[in-house]
């Protein structure tokens, strides 16, 4: 049984997203505060954190950077501003996925079924890809640039496999959510953000990228073969690309 800890210092909420993941069959631990959801994760060492952004102390976004240094464990960022660059935060630190309150607790379940679905899925058929220095090993969940390891999310390595496996190709950032995220519709500057957080770790200068290109008006292209010019004034759909 798949292990969920839910943490938020609202009991109601708590109560709440409990019961409904419950009801989908996981198992639930809850937290209430930051130190107490970073020693749950560590003995209880869920498969994936529903983790609310205002909590007292140590706030969501420093539990979840934590989180993220000790591992993978998928992360989906509760939040009650629906400010775009709270969302945007919470998904710079390393969140898979976000939801606003006030939230419908089936709408967080199908979220949380999505995460864990993807990754759990079977790695792409065939052998590593590599393009641009980068080689990538889908069944190890490996890449490296210039025979350095790179520590990627689960996101950002499918992300970055599913551009490699088709360089020179534009991806609008509709297509890169549905065949990345495996979802129809949601907020678009996920892919945003997630493109800019693995142009900083694959690109020499992630400001003026030449791996990971914008293609203005489209979305987004790999280029295999080196530096080139950007295709555009460097920002697309109205967002910093």
């Amino acid at each position: 049984m798949r292990k969920i800890l839910v943490v938020d210092d609202d009991p109601t909420v708590s109560e709440v997203v409990t019961n409904y993941l419950e009801r989908a069959g996981f198992a639930v631990v809850g937290a209430a505060d930051g130190p107490e959801a970073l020693r749950l994760a560590a003995e209880h060492r869920p498969d994936l954190v529903v983790l609310d952004l205002m909590l007292p102390g140590t706030d969501g976004l420093e539990v979840c950077r934590t989180l993220r240094g000790r591992g993978p464990v998928p992360v989906i960022m509760l939040t009650a501003r629906g400010a775009e660059e709270d969302r945007v935060l919470g998904l710079e630190v390393g969140a898979d996925d976000y939801v606003t309150k006030p939230f419908s607790p089936r709408e967080l379940v199908l979220r949380v079924e999505s995460v864990l679905r993807r990754g759990a899925a079977a790695p792409p058929a065939g052998g590593p890809v590599s393009g641009g220095g980068i080689t990538l090993d889908p069944a190890a969940r490996t890449a490296t640039r210039d025979g350095r390891e790179l520590s990627l999310t689960l996101r950002e390595f499918d992300l970055l496999a599913h551009l490699l496996r088709h360089p020179g190709r534009a991806h609008s950032r509709e297509e890169l959510m549905r065949e990345v995220w495996g979802w129809e519709f949601g907020d678009l500057s996920t892919v945003t953000v997630h493109v800019r957080r693995l142009r900083g770790k694959v690109e020499d200068d992630p400001a003026d990228p030449r791996l990971i290109r914008t293609v203005w008006g489209v979305g987004y292209r790999f280029e295999a073969g080196g530096p080139g010019r950007e295709d555009g004034p460097g920002r697309e759909g109205g967002e910093d690309a």
